[in-house]
């Protein structure tokens, strides 16, 4: 004697499998899952990259706003500056271009 299943009992586990494939798929592509935290890593790490650099830009120029400073006068950087800014050059050198 072969016994199937009832239509109702057959929709509930097609639900079901369709359910749990729902779930799969959102855990995978959806806006929260692993793809999305995999690249939202990347990115992160690239972001924190780009701030060092920044950072380390922003120490350099304010090592340079300081030796131009009043309190601070650095004499090679001004010369360096009023040569490349101004064009000044002394003198008693020659100008090679």
């Amino acid at each position: 004697m072969t016994r199937t299943l009832p239509v109702g009992a057959l929709i509930y586990v097609l639900l079901a499998l369709l359910l749990s494939l729902y779930f799969a798929f959102a855990a995978v592509q959806g806006p929260s899952g692993i793809l999305r935290r995999v690249q939202l890593e990347a990115e992160t790490a690239q972001m924190t990259t780009e701030r060092d650099a920044l950072a380390t830009e922003v120490d350099r120029m304010k090592n340079l706003t300081r030796r131009l400073s009043d309190e601070y006068l650095d004499l090679e950087l001004l010369d360096e500056r009023a040569r490349d800014v101004l064009g000044l050059v002394r003198g008693d050198e020659l100008i090679i271009r």
